[in-house]
């Protein structure tokens, strides 16, 4: 199995650093290993960047490893410094913890806990770095790292080679803190093997070297590649803002529409990344787009497989049904859960007041609302009957009043209208209570 899951990996793009290769591969194909992967509590959700190493735990999975997914809820308290501008805000531990549980139980979604062998495990750091003193912190850690040899690793080099701020002695510490996360794991749950971002290297490093040195451990790093986008764009990131793995901070539907609307430049390395496909399905579509003019099929096949794997089929399902109402404009036929999904993110949004709608035209109410710049693209719409609401074609009759097209009975579920202008101009309202 261990020949089959590098060459995967390597295929995949997925392999970007590894201690000592040749033990690495031996060992993994001595028996069934533990590796683990960290996943800091910065917010009280995952996104989609995390997906890759979350996957990449899945993979040795499969291939008969045990994974631990660790989150942070001592290291989250600190805040990672790697690669960042600027110093991190503190959050109280209060946050921390509450986003702590969030995180658990998002990375649960990923990995299969079972009795076996190769079960999954979730750990929170804080359960060992909170019961240590800080003299035995300094004594029993710090005394094993060299702060000559800490201000050269690039990401704390790269802060404070920078003017303003550079680096506090709390962010400083962050490297021995996850060091030291690797050092316990191999003592308390004989873990040998862990994995990150490339932008982890210098401490996955540290790890190796310090579980050598307070427990005469020989442990492994494996470091995965960031994702980056072909346009130089930062991944995850749109106009409305970072894509999360919890549904109610991106709704599926806004998750598909990420996937579906990926560069043809970044869809195939973005199936070999973040789906199970297996390669040569893979090249094959690669190879099949590379004769089609127009739309290609990696970007469909892209967005269900993902949106599947994190959200399942129901959600990937209803992401596809309003996909299909706001393209061909029947709208009526979605569920209110739906029009939530598209009030979240889908579509922009706003509340309607009904009292006062009497005096306010559709030129105006559409305009306020940004949906359009002047009043008179709403007029010519309305004389070619191309302003929908709620899929109901409106005519341009000068008696005609807001008050009569938005009422409670009209809405849909009571609750929402959804107005569309011409082919591509959409925008949805809620009834204000």
């Amino acid at each position: 199995m261990t020949a089959t899951l590098i060459a995967d990996l390597k295929a995949r793009g997925l392999l970007n650093q590894a201690t000592a290769d040749e033990e690495l591969i031996n060992h993994l194909d001595s028996g069934c290993r533990t590796l683990y992967c960290g996943f800091d509590p910065t917010a009280d959700s995952l996104h989609i960047g995390s997906l890759v190493p979350l996957l990449a735990l899945k993979r040795f999975q499969r291939a008969g490893h045990k994974p631990i997914a660790l989150v942070g809820g001592a290291t989250g308290l600190i805040g990672d410094p790697s690669f960042k501008a600027q110093e991190r805000k503190l959050n109280t531990p209060d946050i921390v913890a509450n986003w702590v549980d969030k995180l658990k139980a998002q990375v649960s979604r990923f990995i299969d806990f079972n009795d076996s062998a190769s079960g999954a495990d979730v750990v929170n750091n804080l359960d060992w770095v909170g019961q240590m003193s800080v003299l035995d912190f300094l004594r029993d850690v710090g005394k094993h790292f060299s702060v000559n040899n800490m201000i050269q690793k690039e990401s704390v080099k790269q802060r404070i080679d920078r003017e303003g701020a550079g680096i506090s002695f709390t962010e400083f510490t962050y490297m021995l803190l996850q060091s030291y996360d690797f050092a316990e794991l191999a003592e308390r749950r004989d873990c040998t093997i862990q994995i990150g971002g490339s932008d982890q290297w210098g401490n996955i490093v540290g790890g190796v070297d310090l579980a050598r040195r307070m427990y005469s451990k020989q442990t492994f790093g494996i470091t995965l590649p960031l994702v980056t986008k072909s346009d130089g764009t930062k991944f995850g990131k749109t106009e409305s803002g970072t894509i999360w793995l919890d549904a109610k901070k991106t709704s599926p539907y806004a998750f598909y529409q990420f996937w579906l609307n990926t560069a043809d430049a970044d869809a195939y390395k973005f199936l070999r990344y973040f789906t199970f496909l297996p390669i040569t399905d893979i090249e094959a579509i690669e190879a099949a787009d590379a004769e089609i003019q127009g739309r290609k099929t990696a970007q469909p096949i892209l967005a269900d497989e993902v949106t599947r794997l994190v959200h399942g089929d129901e959600a990937l399902n209803s992401a596809k049904r309003i996909t299909e109402a706001l393209f061909s404009g029947d709208v009526t036929q979605l569920s209110e859960v739906e029009l939530e999904q598209i009030k979240l993110d889908g579509l922009p949004s706003g509340d309607l007041v009904l009292e006062g709608l009497d005096a306010i035209p559709m030129t105006t109410l559409l305009t306020d609302c940004g949906m359009v710049k002047a009043g008179r693209e709403v007029k010519d719409a309305l004389g070619r009957n191309a302003v929908l609401v709620n899929g109901e074609a409106q005519g341009a009759d000068d008696n005609m009043k807001c008050a009569d097209i938005f009422t409670p009975e009209k809405a849909l579920y009571g609750r929402f209208f959804i107005v569309r202008l011409g082919k591509k101009k959409y925008h949805l309202f809620e009834i204000s209570k």
